[in-house]
């Protein structure tokens, strides 16, 4: 089967506050799943790309779980191996009213952490077309670092785009020169970059959205995006070309987390239909407004005919 996208990383599963107030206090959860590279993977997959997606999990009920689920939005699964020495990470989310959720992770020493370059060389790259990274991935573990890099190489020989998330995590990182460091030895090795812009900052010690994006178009990359929330997002290409696209409006937001996800499958399945790049952030930025409505990372991501219906709905309100 031809491949799409290759994109890997850690899954798990989350178990969200039922009513607002302090973790200790909340004694009903409901149970999801997520994963910045699993969200991006249904999105992509929902929207009618072939997506392989390349992770440990527990050989544990949380495992089995995922792995269900990756079954059910035909995802290929032919990377996903079930580890006996190592647990399936998790995480609680809080329920707030307005900003981010507070988040308390069990992710330690997980299976995923234990990704490396053996798993990524039993993956067929050839014939593939995108190889999404995330940051994340690479902040795990010195072995999934490694496979970060290897798979970059790799894809880079079977002239495959690559394309990168920093998804900046601070608490999984030793210092922030180390993150910075390396963050951007990936982002140099990329052909398009999706930063946020607090990420943009802090990768480039750049204010400016327009400086952020020469900071890495200098080094080579083609085409820098920079997310801007509810704003929408900004991105300019190696032969400069650069705008701004406004976001959408929402009635109300309940959860921001996943929408840099659901901003990178929507944008991601622009390119992969030869969309000019304003119109791929548009999908975007539509994907992003989509998924901040609902309280999980990657349920109510929309199909492409759902997708399509939104932006019908948009246009005729303007």
């Amino acid at each position: 089967m031809l491949i799409d996208v290759i994109t890997f990383g850690e899954a798990m599963v989350v178990f969200i506050a039922s009513k607002e107030g302090e973790f200790k206090d909340v004694s009903r959860y409901s149970r999801g799943l997520a994963g910045a590279e699993l969200n991006v993977a249904v999105g992509l997959t929902r929207l009618g790309h072939k997506v392989k997606y390349v992770t440990r999990l527990g050989k544990d009920p949380y495992g089995e779980y995922i792995l269900d689920f990756i079954h059910k939005e035909k995802i290929d699964d032919s990377g996903v191996y079930m580890d006996s020495n190592y647990l399936t990470g998790s995480y609680i989310k809080s329920k707030v009213k307005t900003g981010d959720p507070k988040v308390f992770y069990f992710r330690q020493n997980s299976a995923a952490s234990h990704i490396d370059i053996c798993d990524m060389k039993k993956t067929n790259f050839e014939n593939a077309k995108i190889l999404h990274v995330s940051g994340i991935t690479a902040a795990l573990s010195k072995s999934s670092q490694e496979a970060c890099f290897w798979a970059i190489e790799k894809a880079q020989q079977c002239k495959m785009k690559v394309t990168f998330d920093p998804n900046i995590r601070r608490n999984l990182w030793k210092s922030e020169e180390e993150m910075r460091s390396v963050l951007n030895r990936i982002a140099f090795r990329s052909e398009i970059i999706l930063p946020g812009i607090a990420e943009g900052k802090i990768l480039t010690k750049k204010e400016r959205v327009e400086d952020i994006a020469d900071f890495y178009l200098e080094k080579g990359v083609q085409v820098v995006v920079i997310k801007l929330g509810a704003l929408g997002a900004y991105y300019k290409t190696s032969d400069g070309v650069g705008a701004y696209v406004k976001g959408f409006s929402v009635s109300r937001v309940i959860d921001t987390i996943g929408a840099g996800d659901a901003f990178a499958s929507g944008f991601l399945s622009g390119i992969l239909e030869n969309l000019s790049i304003h119109d791929s952030v548009v999908r975007g930025n539509a994907m992003g407004a989509i998924i901040v409505t609902s309280k999980t990372d990657n349920h109510d991501l929309p199909t492409k005919l759902e997708l399509e219906e939104y932006l019908e709905h948009v246009r005729l309100l303007a």
